[in-house]
């Protein structure tokens, strides 16, 4: 049975150098109607989990979630899926950045940019500057990493960095652990603490 993960990839499979006729057919076959487009698996989480806390199922509305593997691949992907390929609506989150990337990718996929909703630095800053350093390290003594938080905070390459900067840097410090927290943080936002980025982007699908 052919489900909107088989749909991810296939439009990955297409963006490797693939054929595109697979993600077609499944496109299709879903009636997927919008892509949203992200820099990674973090920012994947970090949107489903947004939308769960919502009530709302993103992939049987016709809209897919999926990661890029990096800014400089958004025009490939808007190629294929927006107005020259498979003329679905497309939208995501950038950090400042990649501002550039997004916007000369868009435009030579003749892609709208009004879509993309940015964030100051990247969406683990937002969700930090949202929840507060005090929170976000009780999560990290929840979630069993204070040890490695701790140790973490005695390299000497951490001292002058703020503790919201330390914060982000620890999260990409091991394998996983930036997607992990994608989720955790976003379910630990109060509604109305929601980083406007990804307001806006739940809002507009």
């Amino acid at each position: 049975m052919a489900d909107m993960e088989s749909f991810r990839e296939a439009v990955t499979a297409w963006a490797a150098g693939g054929p595109g006729d697979p993600a077609r057919r499944l496109a299709a076959r879903l009636t997927v109607r919008a892509a949203v487009l992200l820099e990674g698996q973090s920012d994947v989480a970090a949107v489903n989990a947004l939308a769960a806390s919502r009530g709302r199922n993103l992939e049987a509305e016709g809209v897919c979630v999926l990661s890029m593997g990096g800014a400089m691949s958004v025009g490939r992907f808007a190629r294929l899926l927006g107005p020259p390929g498979l003329g679905l609506r497309l939208t995501g989150l950038c950090d400042e950045a990649e501002r550039g990337y997004y916007a000369r990718g868009l435009e030579r996929a003749s892609a709208a940019q009004h879509g993309f909703f940015v964030c100051a630095a990247d969406l683990e800053d937002e969700l930090i500057r949202a929840l507060g350093v005090t929170r976000v390290e009780e999560l990290v003594r929840a979630e069993g990493d204070l040890r490695a938080l701790q140790t973490f905070l005695r390299q000497p390459a951490q001292r002058g960095r703020t503790s919201q900067q330390q914060l982000r840097r620890f999260l990409g410090t091991k394998k996983g652990r930036k997607i992990r927290y994608g989720r955790v943080l976003v379910e630990a936002l109060d509604p109305g603490r929601i980083p406007a980025p990804l307001d806006g982007l739940l809002t507009s699908l």
